[in-house]
């Protein structure tokens, strides 16, 4: 694996560091504390005295009318200090971020096994614990009929949320005259987040009517809005807090406020700090996922394998309530063209009701839904054509003349078609097919494959306001720098990426740089730390706030150095005259920024800033599902080779090639690091992570790791060779870098057709094999049976 070593990149003219602190490799800056145990998390803070624990009462049924529930049952039990439910309540029992239709504790309907019911507060964890688990005895109830799959739901008509219809051109007319015409129906199954740090609250009561919730969340602000709501209060009687997750995927966006609702309502009754740590098994059973998708396509295309025209249903199984299901639905309809010119297109987007989880952000937010079904459709063409499917790719890839996307947004600064010839080079892709297909043709029992996928991913939240973030910089007269953003640190990297921006605008070691916890009374009405615009926005806010400093000190560094105003220098903790051009070095007077920012303290100069930002030039008619919705594209793309055993449908990925546009990477070793580990999991997503419901009961069984199977080292490519493309962004982001979180996982589609491409060595030439998503043995085994009954017929 490729880890680059401490190395400067170009930087922003306006930032004339000659020791640059951003654009060069370096760790993170929890890393230390991560591997010696020391970094502290939600349930390693010390407890004060007279903490309680909650635990949470679980729905036993699908579907069904809650009749009662035998209170004193509950309150009888060892430890039992109180029993909450939902007339507890003073405010709104509401823990839905957009639509207020998913309640906190259970009222008059039970929809899904695993609902949260109750809430019994112990002096003891495993007493709480011990209390709710029995529900099956507490909890009466009628049964109604559940549904259970996103098909049932749409065969009925049965949505959380209206359906959405995207179209250009004329699909029908261009489907009808095409040479060629493909159908096919196909589904992707959901994926659990299964952060290392399960969900988590701890509420300890302030003074004067008032909590600090602790809570591992992606969203401090919706979390104290939603507090707020339950109990009845103003946003500002409550603060949350977040030093750090212990991952967080999309499934701590959202659904962390159930949690954080319970706590603060038991701290709030009992005038006791309260802590609400889940259980793996009921983390699954009571929160969402990714959402799993049904499609039916019809397209059509001409000899040379270039769409013509297409029409998809976009059927996702959204659970019992919204929660983010618009949105992602959105974005997935937004990235079913992926790379790709589409000029005649109708897209339709269900979002299914049924009695299961609410399924939530995750990494990706619907755009690997999206973007998925166009690469199946792309393979599905090439085996009809007998044409290898790169070829069918590069043929349909965004150029100039046809390069504005379905929504109406023009793919500017497009980089797929230089990105993807520099990876068919560095990869030796050609010579590689046709030594498979050698191997492949002397191999009966070991069959091999491999894929080239490419990525093109907007950047930004589909909602325009929420583009903006906040940041305090805070300069102290020992010349050391603390700051605070609105964004949180789940182990990506985020802090030790904004402490860098902050560092090469004051001209400081990036050691000198603090980045703080994340907290509600410091940066208020935040976003959340999601859509991979961490670094984008928090970035440019804290730089921002801190280029307002550095204007603050530099009259008063002129001064002292008597030299211009525009010659002065900050860099490499000195404050110096330069000569006008910061790459020719200085023998000038110095002072130290330390010494500097002591005199401007005796000059009473503000040492402190805050800092915004507003992403520009973002539109979006919701109801048309038209505008700009996104600032800029990433781009990426990644060669899979794998081995498949056709005995026992075993699979193991031989080689990954990835290349992936970062812009100018901020931090290439975090920035490769984010590469390899989103290229795993959505590897794990399409490979091994399958979730399994009861048919009859709706019970979640894949519910733990005994059964829910994410990958491991053991799963990584054996050979695994990430680089960066190096091109900047054409946009001003901050330092000309790219997002990277999201645009990643998609790269593993890869891994996904080479073991559908080996697959097809099993059967007749041009067979397209029925491979599911996850490809788990059973899948594989299924699908090489059906390639060879084809042969055999």
């Amino acid at each position: 694996m490729n880890k680059p070593a401490d190395f400067p990149l170009p930087l922003d003219a306006a930032t004339p560091a000659l020791q640059p602190q951003v654009g060069v490799s370096r760790a993170h800056e929890a890393a230390h504390l991560h591997v010696s145990g020391e970094a502290v998390y939600i349930d390693d803070i010390a407890e004060a005295q007279g903490t309680l624990h909650a635990a949470l009462g679980l729905s036993p049924v699908a579907h069904g009318t809650l009749v009662s529930i035998d209170l004193d049952l509950l309150r009888r039990q060892p430890g039992v200090v109180a029993v909450l439910t939902a007339a507890d309540f003073p405010g709104e029992n509401n823990c839905g971020p957009l639509i207020h239709d998913d309640p906190i504790l259970a009222e008059g309907t039970l929809r899904y096994v695993g609902q949260p019911v109750y809430a019994v507060i112990a002096t003891d964890r495993e007493l709480a614990r011990r209390a709710a688990a029995l529900a099956k005895q507490a909890v009466v109830s009628t049964p109604l009929p559940a549904v259970l799959t996103a098909r049932e739901a749409h065969a009925i008509g049965q949505y959380v949320i209206a359906p959405m219809h995207l179209t250009r051109g004329d699909p029908q007319a261009a489907l009808a005259g095409a040479p060629h015409r493909l159908e096919g129906e196909w589904a992707v199954g959901g994926q659990e987040q299964f952060y290392l740090e399960g969900q988590i609250s701890y509420a300890l009561p302030q003074e004067n009517q008032a909590l600090l919730i602790h809570c591992s969340t992606q969203h401090p602000s919706e979390m104290q809005q939603l507090v707020a709501h339950a109990l009845g209060w103003q946003a500002h009687q409550v603060t949350v807090q977040c030093r750090r997750m212990g991952g967080g995927f999309g499934g701590k966006e959202s659904q962390s406020a159930l949690f954080a609702c319970v706590a603060a309502l038991a701290a709030h009754r009992l005038r006791r700090p309260v802590k609400l740590r889940v259980d793996r098994d009921d983390d699954f059973l009571v929160t969402g996922r990714r959402h799993g998708f049904d499609y039916r396509w019809s397209v059509g295309f001409d000899d040379e394998g270039r769409i013509l025209g297409a029409e998809i249903d976009l059927i996702s199984n959204c659970g019992h309530s919204a929660d983010l299901s618009a949105p992602v639905m959105a974005r997935a309809l937004c990235h079913f063209d992926n790379a790709y010119w589409l000029p005649h297109v109708a897209m339709h987007g269900y979002g299914a009701k049924t009695n299961t989880q609410s399924n939530t952000a995750f990494r990706g937010f619907g755009g690997p839904q999206g973007a998925l079904a166009i690469e199946m459709i792309m393979d599905g063409i090439g085996r009809r054509l007998g044409l290898d499917a790169l070829t069918v790719r590069q043929r349909n890839f965004y150029r100039d003349g046809q390069d504005i996307t379905p929504y109406g947004q023009r793919v500017e600064d497009n980089q797929i078609q230089p990105l993807t010839d520099q990876l068919i080079a560095s990869s030796e892709y050609h010579a590689r097919r046709a030594e498979i297909t050698a191997f492949n043709a002397t191999s009966p029992v070991l069959k091999r494959g491999l894929a080239l996928t490419p990525v093109k991913f907007g950047i930004s939240f589909n909602v325009v306001h929420l583009n903006q973030a906040g940041a305090l910089v805070h300069v102290y007269t020992d010349g050391s720098v603390l700051v605070n953003h609105g964004g949180t640190e789940m182990g990506q990297g985020l802090n030790t990426k904004v402490a860098q921006v902050v560092a090469h605008e004051l001209g400081v070691p990036a050691s000198q740089v603090r980045a703080s916890a994340t907290d509600t009374s410091k940066v208020a009405n935040t976003s959340a730390t999601a859509a991979s615009t961490g670094s984008d926005l928090n970035g440019k806010a804290a730089q921002d706030a801190a280029r307002k400093i550095r204007a603050r000190l530099t009259p008063l560094a002129a001064r002292l150095l008597g030299c211009a105003e525009s010659d002065v220098v900050f860099d490499g903790g000195e404050v110096r005259a330069g000569h006008g051009d910061p790459a020719v070095p200085s023998t000038a007077a110095a002072i130290s920024f330390q010494e500097l920012v002591g005199k401007a303290y005796l000059e009473r100069i503000q040492l402190w800033s805050d800092g915004f930002y507003a992403t520009p030039g973002l539109n979006w008619d919701r109801a048309k599902l038209q505008g700009n919705p996104f600032f800029y594209y990433a781009f990426g793309a990644a060669v899979a080779e794998v081995l498949v055993d056709t005995l026992t449908g075993e699979t193991r990925v031989l080689r990954a090639d990835v290349l992936h546009d970062v812009g100018r990477s901020l931090n290439p070793a975090l920035d490769i690091g984010q590469v390899e580990g989103a290229f795993v999991q959505g590897q794990g997503w399409l490979t091994s992570e399958e979730l399994v419901w009861h048919p009859q009961s709706g019970l979640l069984l894949t519910h733990a790791p005994s059964t829910y199977k994410i990958p491991t080292a053991n799963d990584m490519p054996r050979d695994f060779r990430v680089a960066l493309f190096d091109a900047p962004n054409a946009k001003d982001s901050i330092h000309r870098s790219k997002a990277v979180g999201e645009p990643p996982l998609l790269l593993p589609f890869s891994v996904l057709l080479a073991i559908k491409d080996a697959v097809a060595a099993c059967g007749p030439e041009r067979c397209d094999p029925p491979l599911r998503a996850p490809a788990t043995p059973e899948a594989v085994l299924d699908a090489i049976e059906a390639v060879q009954a084809r042969m055999a017929g």
